[in-house]
């Protein structure tokens, strides 16, 4: 605790010294960030194959680039970013200079997930050093091999004034909470979301959390059966179903299902071969804690599987697993997944579904695959959800213009591009004022008079609002 204090206290010594604060600072750590990523691209892979059995593909599609995206994304735009924002004025303040200024928060703390442990540490920190702060970076335990990189090369490449990277469990994690933090962005379950929330609000801190939930993917209508299941499977079984836009669910007619079917089991097999444990392309659960909780979940269901089922717990191996006849009361039903198990529910119709996901917890992601584009806008404008895709799934994720975040229990605030430097910046009203029109202004002095009070309302109507 004290040495965690102590580093706290020395970013923040750092902080108010204003060295966060220019432009050509906060362009030159992201491009060291970017440095970092490029000239230990091979480190990378290896830690990420060791954690999770990521292959090549995957890990340099959803960690490599979606970071280097990121940050190419944040150079292009920080200078328009950092201008002022110039708002409108009525009357009373016609002479005025009006604008919204970004400033940093201070000294943030990120603490990353196991999942995608490169990507989702750093991608929050491009938002940080983009809007002007420094940062302490807590990488998750769970995987190890990258927290290691992590800890060994963001000193090397990034400011040690500005920018500390913290190791260590829950305890040493709560430990850390009880620092005072100008914003804490978390990525993670909701149930240690819930402490988080209760260490920030000691000190009134300001929190980001990324969660996750039950992501239905809604199969409706006339729709290519085989583009479907192509796009669902990819979506659904990448990283092993470890991703918290994962479809978590299906949820379609019995009709749709049966059709289904089938072509899940040719194109399971088509993608990772007739023996998926064999296969290089797909991942591995991350621990044995993690895997024993799946294979409970599978063992509690009532549902039937038709796909898959077969597990190595040495491996940590849990095959690409398809289960039908599953209830809305079923254990697959009560808690997010995360793993390679999609359950089929089904309903008869779009609006019963709509019932359905109306009855939960907002989730991160909601996907429709569809011909009939007003059943699609149907779903869209009768739910709520953190992100919406039609007719494929996790990739709205990776696009940098778009804010990422969820809704109610799957999240609060968001970020990527400019959203993310937005949460870890502070909109300060900025009003610049000259001595002139002293006369107007003396209608607000005592004593007051009714006369007094109609001239005021007319200067301040938004009736009278004129250009900059």
């Amino acid at each position: 605790m004290d040495a965690q204090s102590q580093v706290v206290g020395r970013l923040r010594s750092v902080f108010l010294t204003g060295v966060t604060l220019p432009e050509q600072f906060r362009q030159a750590q992201l491009n060291k960030l970017m440095a970092l990523i490029k000239e230990n691209e091979q480190r990378i892979l290896d830690a990420l194959h060791k954690d999770l059995a990521k292959p090549k593909f995957e890990a340099v599609l959803s960690e490599i680039d979606i970071a280097i995206n990121e940050l190419h994304f944040a150079i292009s735009n920080l200078s328009s970013w950092m201008k002022p924002e110039y708002v409108e004025k009525n009357l009373a303040t016609k002479l005025d200079e009006c604008f919204v200024r970004r400033e940093p928060l201070g000294v943030v703390l990120i603490i990353g997930a196991w999942n995608y442990p490169l990507q989702l540490t750093l991608n929050p920190l491009i938002g940080a050093i983009a809007a002007g702060n420094c940062a302490v970076i807590k990488p998750s335990e769970v995987s190890p091999a990258t927290e290691s990189l992590l800890v060994e090369l963001i000193p090397k490449y990034l400011s040690q004034d500005c920018y500390a990277v913290v190791q260590g469990g829950p305890e040493e994690t709560q430990a850390l909470l009880k620092n005072c933090f100008d914003h804490i962005f978390y990525t993670g379950s909701q149930k240690v979301a819930r402490v988080i929330m209760q260490a920030a609000s000691v000190h009134l801190t300001p929190v980001t959390l990324e969660l996750g939930g039950k992501s239905p993917c809604m199969i409706f209508g006339g729709v290519n059966i085989r583009a479907a299941v192509h796009r669902l499977a990819w979506a659904k079984f990448f990283n092993a179903g470890q991703s918290c836009v994962a479809p978590d669910y299906v949820l379609c007619s019995p009709a749709t299902r049966d059709a289904m079917l089938p072509e899940l089991k040719v194109t399971l097999e088509e993608f990772y071969t007739k023996n998926p444990q064999a296969s290089p392309d797909f991942c591995r659960i991350v621990s044995p804690r993690h895997w024993s909780r799946l294979m409970e979940l599978l063992k509690r269901s009532n549902g039937k599987v038709i796909v898959g089922g077969e597990s190595d717990e040495e491996d940590k191996y849990i095959a690409p697993t398809v289960v039908v006849d599953v209830d809305e009361d079923d254990a697959l039903m009560q808690e997010e997944i995360f793993g390679p198990i999609l359950p089929i529910v089904t309903v008869d119709s779009v609006e019963k579904g709509i019932e359905f996901l109306n009855a939960r917890e907002k989730p991160l992601a909601l996907y429709v695959f569809s011909d009939d584009s007003s059943l699609v806008n149907k779903v869209l404008e009768s739910t709520s959800s953190g992100g919406f895709c039609s007719n494929d799934g996790i990739i709205h994720s990776g696009l940098p213009s778009f804010p990422f975040g969820g809704v109610g229990a799957s999240g609060l605030g968001s970020y990527h591009g400019r959203w993310g430097f937005e949460t870890f910046s502070h909109r300060k009203a900025c009003m610049l004022r000259g001595w002139a029109l002293e006369r107007l202004n003396g209608l607000r002095y005592p004593p007051y008079q009714e006369n007094k009070l109609n001239w005021l309302r007319w200067t301040t109507s938004p009736k009278n609002c004129s250009v900059m």
